[in-house]
């Protein structure tokens, strides 16, 4: 299955490329990215980081149609990568995504995870959407609280910046479905 570009009222949403390894390798290697990732997000980030990364990991896995990934961009300036969000079908991990931190706190980020989600739900027709973060990492909360997810564990997680207290969000297709609309 190709994945589809798609579209919210600000951004547009790009599948992933090799071509985009140079932009997100421009962006990514910030330590106020990526300290809330997973730990196996090497750091210091190499020089080829993101090349490896889209060439032998991502690339690979949308074609085995185990992982979905997009990048970033506004609508008003589509040639700019400003992050990245991606599904994958591990199980309790589900969604993961990144902003350049000159985007955040704009709603960006709730928009481009509404529209994956839905993708998730409606596209792929999974039942159940899990997203583990850091619990110190409140700006993600807030997007997993306003996309209508719950709380249903509390657990530790070996992130980029060591272990911490970490929190898994979740919510169901029956549930995303009937979530109140914004």
């Amino acid at each position: 299955m190709e994945i589809p570009t798609l579209t919210t009222a600000r951004l547009i949403l790009r599948p992933l490329e090799l071509a985009d390894a140079d932009a997100v390798q421009a962006l990514f290697p910030r330590w106020e990215i990526v300290r809330y990732l997973a730990n196996h997000v090497p750091w210091p980030y190499p020089p080829d980081g993101a090349l490896t990364y889209i060439r032998d990991q991502a690339l690979p896995a949308v074609q085995r149609g185990s992982e979905w990934h997009w990048t970033i961009r506004r609508e008003s300036a589509p040639e700019r990568l400003i992050g990245v969000i991606g599904l994958t079908d591990k199980p309790g991990d589900n969604r993961g995504f990144w902003l350049d931190p000159a985007w955040q706190g704009q709603g960006l980020m709730t928009e481009a995870s509404t529209a994956v989600t839905d993708y998730w739900f409606e596209t792929l027709e999974r039942p159940v959407l899990r997203a583990p973060k850091a619990v110190a990492n409140v700006a993600s909360r807030r997007i997993s609280e306003r996309g209508g997810m719950r709380l249903i564990e509390i657990t530790e997680r070996d992130f980029v910046s060591g272990r911490l207290p970490a929190e898994i969000w979740e919510i169901t297709r029956q549930e995303w479905r009937e979530r109140p609309r914004r």
